[in-house]
């Protein structure tokens, strides 16, 4: 039977955009004999996922094998803060270990779900979807390298050696990515480094929808070379439970 993959996540997923005419899930595909559900949109951030989660399981229902989540690069673009994964709280809990329980005093962490930060938006993005589809394989693809794009006078992004608004550099998300990982219980594919896309030289323009004006999207040379990586990552990883 194929395996039903949703796609969660932003312009480098979503099947409207231009910067290629194949993306990395129709080289899926064709290779694994996948059915992709694709809810990605151009432009949007981690914020999004809990529309694309519900999205999916209106159409869907629980007939998915594994959810991809590949997103964040909006968020550092549009300045998110990082923000905490967790809120702390004085709190008293029962215990005892080779003496009488008794209420001890304690600090206790509580997932932070601050929408205006990007650890908030995973915490809540993460929560729902596992939540969701406890049976099923979830995956998060950490954003991979970013340079310049420049679409129009409106739309003109500066290169990832750049802090964006908040003074914060793209692997700051990247890392969350990765923690999220720890913290929720998913494992992580780090396109970051592993896919080897490196958009900030020239020699890698190649790979990208237009080597002057757009080293944010792949093109369909960079997304064969994103599905490759995703076909070996893929293969330790179970799809079912």
């Amino acid at each position: 039977m194929q395996k039903r993959v949703a796609y969660f996540g932003d312009s480098i997923t979503d099947p409207k955009n231009s910067g290629s005419k194949k993306k990395y899930w129709n080289f899926l595909q064709d290779w694994l004999g996948i059915t992709p559900y694709v809810y990605a949109i151009s432009g949007r951030q981690w914020n999004d996922i809990p529309r694309q989660a519900d999205k999916l399981r209106e159409e869907h229902g629980d007939s998915v094998d594994a959810i991809l989540i590949f997103i964040g690069t909006n968020d550092y673009n549009n300045g998110v803060p990082i923000g905490e994964w967790y809120e702390e709280k004085d709190e008293q809990v029962m215990y005892g270990h080779g003496q009488p329980k008794k209420m001890t005093d304690r600090k206790r962490r509580y997932m932070s779900m601050d929408a205006d930060t990007y650890r908030g938006r995973i915490n809540i993005a993460l929560d729902k979807v596992k939540q969701m589809y406890p049976t099923k394989q979830i995956v998060l693809l950490t954003p991979i390298h970013r340079a310049q794009f420049h679409r129009n006078e409106k739309n003109w992004q500066c290169t990832e050696d750049y802090t964006n608004q908040c003074g914060i550099y793209l692997e700051e998300y990247v890392q969350a990515v990765k923690d999220a990982g720890n913290i929720w219980a998913v494992p992580v594919i780090d396109m970051n480094s592993i896919s080897g896309l490196y958009p900030m030289i020239d020699e890698y323009g190649q790979y990208f929808a237009d080597p002057a004006t757009d080293r944010l999207h792949p093109n369909d040379k960079g997304h064969e070379r994103m599905a490759r990586t995703l076909y070996c990552q893929l293969s330790a990883i179970p799809c079912v439970f």
